[in-house]
């Protein structure tokens, strides 16, 4: 693992928010080094990528361990592309579904089915964008992979066909097919499908040059690995296998990218929908996306294609407050939380599947969490936001 210093950086990053304390706290950014250095030593991670920052810059950037361990090692460097894994949901599925809004081609209100009408049967009749968006449309998880097979025009139309699980906006369910259908949603009313539209709207106006679905061969080398398939290690194509069975894009899954083009994607929505003067969102639009609004079954909140204080939101730590702060994660070890209050955030990537599968960052991404936003904002106020989860 990498042992250079981070004294260098405690001493000129300065935080320019107001809002925020002054500069890290080095004994806190520790503690979340340690909590890194502990994951690789169990092999739950082979090595990770931390980055922090505010709305305004970034302050510390870090790559710990290594990118690959098998067939043999190679360092983690800063600017290693990793498999977002379900960051793809956010960052290129809600945003694009975001800006269709903001331009007035659909609205949260839609059934699905005006803009799909193949997608209006067996009770989906009445599922709305908004209800996909906070995964309360009463779809399935994940559909079988006997589904996932023929052409991916066929698959597609397997979707279309599915049940209803539960009554459309009763029920809060995570779900990867909800997502599909969105990616799904973009390609239907923008014209352009999901990776060409997110690419023109989101990736180069915000300057994200790592960033991309299909990415293409030559990154291959710098991007982390993660487990075999058919025999083959998968590098630089998507370990979801849904999303590899549709071609390697679909809503749920199939970006990649670094921490820092992640951190321009957060900083983007805390600047209120734009970043170094490119506007990818409205102001009201990013409002609207990160309003807590709670799910109808009581079982906390999310935002729009973002989570707040669901199930899943422990990874937030004890630090970052509940039910005012945002984030998501991926099943590859990736995530990034992120506070609109005080303007601060981190991104922690990691690629916890390789090389078997079995790497667990449930832990790991509380400590890193708790540790980088008590550094930036200091200790909590009076007992932890967490909840623990």
């Amino acid at each position: 693992m990498s042992t250079r210093s981070i004294a260098p950086l405690i001493v000129f990053l300065l935080m320019t928010n107001a809002a925020t304390t002054s500069a890290f706290n080095a004994k806190q950014l520790k503690r979340a080094e340690e909590a890194i250095a502990k994951a690789i030593e169990e092999k739950n991670i082979p090595g990770a990528v931390l980055l922090a920052g505010t709305r305004e810059k970034v302050l510390f950037t870090k790559a710990y361990g290594n990118r690959a361990v098998e067939p043999s090692e190679e360092p983690m460097t800063e600017d290693t592309i990793f498999d977002l894994a379900s960051l793809s949901k956010p960052i290129g599925c809600a945003t694009s579904v975001l800006i269709l809004i903001d331009r007035s081609k659909i609205n949260l209100a839609d059934p699905i089915a005006k803009h799909l009408p193949e997608f209006g049967n067996n009770g989906k009749e009445k599922i709305t964008v908004e209800m996909l968006l906070r995964h309360h449309g009463g779809l399935i998880p994940d559909n079988p992979m006997k589904d996932y097979v023929g052409a991916p025009e066929e698959m597609i139309d397997r979707v279309m066909k599915l049940k209803t699980t539960s009554e459309p906006g009763t029920k809060f369910a995570y779900t990867d097919v909800g997502f599909i259908v969105l990616g799904e949603l973009v390609k239907r009313v923008s014209g352009k499908p999901l990776e060409t539209f997110a690419k023109d709207e989101i990736f180069t106006p915000l300057g994200m040059k790592d960033t991309s679905y299909l990415p293409p061969k030559e990154w291959a080398a710098r991007t982390a690995p993660t487990e075999k398939r058919n025999g083959q290690w998968i590098r630089g194509e998507v370990h979801d296998p849904r999303a590899y069975a549709l071609g390697g894009v679909a809503g749920h899954a199939g970006l990649f990218g670094t921490a820092d083009d992640v951190g321009r994607w957060v900083r983007m929505l805390l600047n209120g929908g734009e970043l170094d003067g490119k506007r990818i969102l409205s102001a009201d639009m990013v409002k609207q996306m990160l309003t807590v609004k709670a799910l109808p079954d009581g079982k906390g909140a999310r935002g729009l294609g973002i989570d707040i204080d669901s199930s899943y939101a422990g990874v937030r730590g004890d630090r970052y407050e509940k039910g005012t702060t945002f984030g998501h994660t991926g099943w590859t070890g990736t995530m990034f939380w992120a506070d609109p209050v005080n303007g601060a955030f981190h991104v922690l990537l990691t690629n916890r599947v390789h090389p078997n599968g079995k790497g667990e960052v449930r832990e790991l991404r509380k400590a890193v969490s708790t540790a980088v936003a008590e550094a930036m904002l200091g200790p909590a106020a009076a007992g932890p936001a967490g909840d623990g989860k």
